[in-house]
């Protein structure tokens, strides 16, 4: 079987989430992707997925392999990212997630705007309830229920001093199926393992957490037969040839 090598960005996010620049649209996002020679999306909003389809379908318009995802926010405070290969597991994971947000509405003046768009990149509607916040969800309650999703979780930027698994938590909890770790592109994973020693055994990548085009990078690149979650996971663990490197 011969293997992919698949340069990826697997933390990004969309107008939906109101940090970003007004230029995250998926026809811009993947005319970007296109630029940089990334062939690997997820697009992870803050807790919540209603543009995963748009960037899917505009992905697919250029051969670029997107899975739909999230970037949670714990109780603990706690950023994870959240990944499928469907949408429709990550729409049911949304659901699970908007059950466990405050029932506060966004405040626009303060955050900025969330906005739902179609694959073009036109406005379909604001979303207008507060996603930039914590859920009432403890990281092993989001492990337990990704998982039972047939998603995969990855503690997001653990280097970070702020909204990290190691920065709020202190530890990697133990009985954790964590195969993989997000660091940011400020360290290598030799530095990032001398400095965060408790990431011994864990899989590094580096994403950009790309809130503007140009925080996309690609620099984690995947040895893979086909773009789907069940190879990703292969090449988080190194088996049958598959693999991850930081470049």
């Amino acid at each position: 079987m011969s293997l992919l090598y698949l340069p990826a960005e697997f933390h990004l996010h969309t107008v939906l989430s109101a940090c970003a620049e007004i230029e995250m649209l998926p026809p811009l996002i993947i005319r970007q992707a296109q630029k940089l020679g990334i062939q690997w999306l997820a697009v992870t909003d803050h807790n919540s997925a209603e543009n995963a389809g748009a960037l899917i379908e505009a992905g697919k318009r250029a051969g670029i392999a997107v899975l739909p995802g999230m970037e949670v926010q714990t109780r603990e405070e706690v950023h994870l990212l959240c990944l499928f290969d469907e949408l429709e597991p990550a729409l049911a994971w949304q659901e699970q997630v908007y059950q466990h947000l405050p029932d506060l509405p966004n405040r626009e003046e303060t955050f900025g705007s969330q906005l739902v768009v179609d694959a073009e990149g036109e406005f379909l509607r604001f979303q207008e309830r507060l996603l930039q916040t914590s859920t009432s969800l403890s990281v092993e309650q989001v492990f337990t229920m990704v998982e039972a999703l047939g998603g995969l979780v990855i503690p997001a930027h653990v280097d970070r001093p702020a909204f990290s698994l190691l920065a709020n938590l202190g530890i990697i909890p133990p009985g954790l199926h964590i195969t993989a770790a997000e660091i940011t592109p400020r360290l290598t994973p030799a530095q990032a393992l001398e400095r965060f020693p408790q990431l011994a055994g864990l899989t590094l990548i580096t994403n950009g957490d790309a809130h503007r085009l140009s925080e996309m990078a690609g620099r984690t690149l995947v040895r893979v037969a086909e773009p789907t979650l069940a190879e990703l996971r292969l090449a988080l663990a190194g088996a049958d040839g598959r693999k991850v490197w930081v470049t």
